[in-house]
């Protein structure tokens, strides 16, 4: 999304700006996010729930200054650098700590392969399915057109817990299905706010899952205050957002 700068907060506020203060330090592993963006938090989540040691800098991915481009040629958040090597895109960075950093506990991947594969079916499928129909959610402007993206939201959701097998996506075990869900249940104010959106509507079952993933103290100290996000999901609601996500929803084509 193409936003001018003063429209963006620079930095984490809330629980979460305290958590950036934590980690200033220099580390093997640099941790380059946008504080607002919730893939972004998808792998932060996964840095704090395994205490993994890390450099966090905040990066504005809309300017694109070349030293980013670097690391991530689409100038896009989030991206690791880890001993003079980049890598980037939420899900496979999470999987990297997972082989990187294997003495730290817990696992987000459960050693039994059959259950690892289901966690990581699981969490393609938010990718595919749920952050799309929030975000096409978002975007929609006709009243119809919101209406059908909500409705599609709920079916992707209702699929997901329909999955969920006990406090968590594995039971007592939290795992990257959590994690690939949590920065868009911590979101979905928005949708609330402007769109007709309510936990209660897709069921009983969502709601105690939503809000057990909210209070995980991994996820509270990597959320923002609401109001920072104002100048972001504006762009979006008024569909003027021109991130890579966008464009492909537009083009009716997988992000």
């Amino acid at each position: 999304m193409s936003i001018p700068d003063a429209q963006i907060f620079p930095h984490a506020t809330g629980a979460a700006g305290p958590t950036v203060d934590q980690h200033q330090t220099p580390q093997d592993l640099i941790f380059h996010a946008g504080w607002f963006c919730p893939f972004v938090q998808r792998v932060w989540i996964a840095l704090e729930e395994r205490g993994i040691p890390y450099e966090y800098k905040e990066v504005n991915p809309y300017k694109k200054e070349p030293r980013f481009l670097e690391l991530n040629p689409k100038g896009l958040v989030p991206a690791f650098e880890y001993r003079g090597q980049a890598l980037y895109e939420s899900l496979i960075m999470c999987e990297f700590l997972e082989d990187a950093f294997p003495s730290h506990r817990p696992a987000l991947l459960p050693a039994d392969p059959v259950l690892r594969g289901r966690v990581r079916i699981w969490a393609d499928f938010v990718n595919k399915t749920i952050s799309t129909s929030f975000t096409r959610t978002l975007m929609a402007q006709d009243p119809a057109a919101q209406a059908a993206s909500l409705q599609e939201l709920y079916t992707g959701i209702r699929t997901f817990v329909a999955e969920v097998k006990g406090p968590y996506f594995l039971g007592d075990e939290f795992s990257l299905a959590d994690v690939a869900i949590a920065p868009w249940i911590v979101r979905d104010y928005i949708l609330q706010e402007h769109r007709g959106y309510d936990r209660a509507a897709v069921g009983v079952d969502w709601t105690e899952y939503a809000d057990r993933i909210v209070a995980r103290e991994s996820i509270t100290k990597t959320t923002s205050e609401k109001d920072k996000m104002e100048g972001i999901w504006g762009r979006y609601l008024r569909d003027e957002a021109m991130s890579e996500g966008t464009k492909a929803i537009r083009a009716g084509r997988p992000f």
